[in-house]
């Protein structure tokens, strides 16, 4: 066998784009929920075009999403059906704190993910609590400026302790921020910052991701003395930069471009900042506030796991080599032309997925949790609202075959697998409901039209298969 008879197979979604009800029982309003579908949205994801509210002739997707909030226990059912050991959720921040700041959670928001972690527990679905996924507290950002204020580490580290505390017997594997790594790329979905002309932001971001560090080598501390039992681990948008030719100043481009995206986990999981780090910061004459007894903080409390994100690999080449680049999103990357590409220009790369994994296991040494791997494609259904998803299925056999030689050839310890948007969701991306992940269809456009009717795609039954082998059958 491969796989170890415990790994933990299963899905993952994220509060902000699937569960809606934004402003359903003292919910607030948070920064995910103002991301328009649209040109505008990436200003607004960067931090270049200032939204802090709804404004008209906008549509808003996170709103009502696919209406989980209301729809959970059925979508948990078939969450079950397939054989899920893990569902892979987040809190929404402003659930538990409407605003932010206040000293006493709100019952409503706490008493729904006791339920919802009840119905897992019901089916023997484990949760993976991912504590904030790009969530930050509208009223937070107004006030306090979002993560560039050291405030905000104590008003994460109250949520943190009402979390371990109220669901200490429900839950306990967890993540501390998704996909930290984003603050560099999606400044305000990830960390609600955004940049007046003529600011530093290269600062200004080191700054906020100091704060996040701190904030998450806290969470890592509480959650261990509130529970012992738990486990808690940080998440990496990942995948592996090549050099686009043996050209010494791609490889060097690729190197740099690999620091950048490893720097968060390098202080999550060795507990201090690399060398190559602080050299960052000393070149842009960068001197981050650091408070008293952050160093000591951060070195006493690494992390249990790595976890992590793939869908594609990555190129990097030297500046004065251009080279043509993908669509992509936030991670545009030079064009790798041994590569298939998906409608929205990622570079599908099951090889690179292995290349990846022994990459963050050789740096590390720590178990690692793939989290986040799928495709996003255009699913036509027929009259009867069924999808026969071949490219997704090929997709994820692929990958998970890669997966399965990195444990059974290269002896990489990985505890599980959670496929990214295992129910239709709105992209955070894009904001579209068109890039669907789902092995089940959810019955809703781009502009939020729609039954919401969920139907099971052929890729349902096949990952239920894979399930049920253990990873074995991946016919």
């Amino acid at each position: 066998m491969s796989f170890k008879s415990n790994f933990l197979w299963g899905g993952a979604t994220a509060a902000n784009q699937c569960e809606g009800g934004f402003d359903a029982d003292g919910r607030g309003l948070a920064n995910v929920d103002v991301m328009p579908v649209g040109p505008e949205r990436l200003a607004i994801m960067t931090g270049h075009h200032k939204m802090l509210d709804f404004e008209e002739n906008y549509f808003y997707p996170a709103k009502q999403a696919i209406d989980m909030y209301h729809e959970y226990k059925k979508d948990i059912a078939l969450f079950a059906e397939m054989g899920f050991k893990v569902y892979r959720l987040s809190i929404a921040w402003t659930r538990i704190f409407p605003n932010g700041d206040e000293l006493e959670p709100n019952e409503k928001g706490l008493l729904f993910y006791e339920n919802l972690f009840n119905e897992c527990h019901k089916y023997g679905i484990e949760p993976l609590v991912t504590i904030t996924h790009f969530d930050c507290p509208m009223y937070l950002i107004k006030k306090y400026n979002g993560w560039r204020n050291r405030k905000m580490v104590g008003f994460y580290e109250r949520l943190c302790r009402v979390l371990f505390t109220r669901y200490k017997k429900q839950v306990k594997y967890w993540l501390t921020f998704n996909e930290i790594n984003m603050l560099f790329h999606g400044s305000f979905m990830s960390s609600g910052l955004y940049f007046d002309p003529g600011e530093n932001e290269l600062a200004i971001k080191y700054q906020a991701a100091h704060h996040q560090l701190v904030a998450s080598a806290l969470a890592t501390k509480i959650g261990h003395e509130i529970n012992p039992d738990n486990q808690i681990g940080c998440m990496l948008a990942g995948g592996d930069y090549y050099p686009n030719t043996c050209n010494p100043e791609d490889v060097w481009a690729a190197i740099k471009s690999n620091h950048e995206n490893y720097f968060f986990i390098d202080v999550q999981a060795k507990g201090e900042y690399p060398y190559y780090a602080l050299q960052e910061l000393k070149n842009n004459n960068i001197k981050l506030d650091i408070a008293d007894g952050d160093v000591e903080l951060l070195k006493a409390n690494t992390v249990d796991f790595v976890s992590f994100s793939y869908y594609s690999s990555r190129v990097a080449a030297g500046e004065k080599n251009a080279a043509e680049k993908t669509d992509g999103n936030v991670f545009a990357s030079v064009r790798n032309p041994y590569l298939e590409v998906t409608e929205w220009g990622w570079q599908i790369d099951p090889l690179g997925f292995r290349i990846t994994i022994n990459q963050i296991y050789d740096r590390y040494n720590k178990p690692l949790f793939v989290v986040e791997n799928g495709l996003g494609a255009i699913d036509t259904p027929d009259k009867n609202g069924y999808v026969a998803d071949d490219y997704r299925i090929d997709y994820l056999r692929s990958h998970i075959q890669a997966m399965k030689d990195a444990v059974n050839e290269d002896g990489v310890d990985i505890m599980g697998y959670t496929t990214w948007g295992c129910i239709d969701l709105v992209s955070a991306g894009t904001g579209e409901m068109k890039k669907r992940y789902g092995f089940i269809y959810v019955d809703r456009d781009n502009e939020g039209n729609g039954s919401l009717k969920r139907t099971k795609k052929k890729s349902f039954d096949w990952y239920k298969k894979v399930i049920s082998s253990n990873g074995e059958d991946l016919t």
